[in-house]
């Protein structure tokens, strides 16, 4: 879904679902970034646009009980040998 988003597009969205799971376990925003470890306004600025440190987001998600979602962020894809040795060759610079 967000192969052809911007940047600004994705944190927004991901801001927007943190908001609709805050909401959705019926959490006021001082709840949340209690739990969080976060300011109001750093929880405000996720929830509205996505800005905010990686930190302050993944912090978010934890107190959500979300983490556990981006185990799949950071999974490896299996690749194949020849790409493998493909990988291994180094590059020759033109001269």
């Amino acid at each position: 879904m967000f192969q052809l988003s911007t940047a600004d597009e994705i944190t927004a969205a991901l801001g927007q679902r943190l908001r609709e799971h805050r909401l959705a376990r019926n959490l006021q925003q001082s709840e949340l970034a209690g739990r969080a470890g976060i300011s109001e306004r750093a929880l405000r600025n996720i929830e509205r646009g996505g800005k905010g440190t990686f930190e302050n987001i993944v912090r978010v998600a934890q107190a959500l009980g979300l983490a556990g979602d981006l185990d799949s962020l950071f999974d490896l894809k299996p690749r194949s040998i020849k790409a493998m040795e493909a990988a291994s060759i180094k590059r020759k610079r033109a001269s």
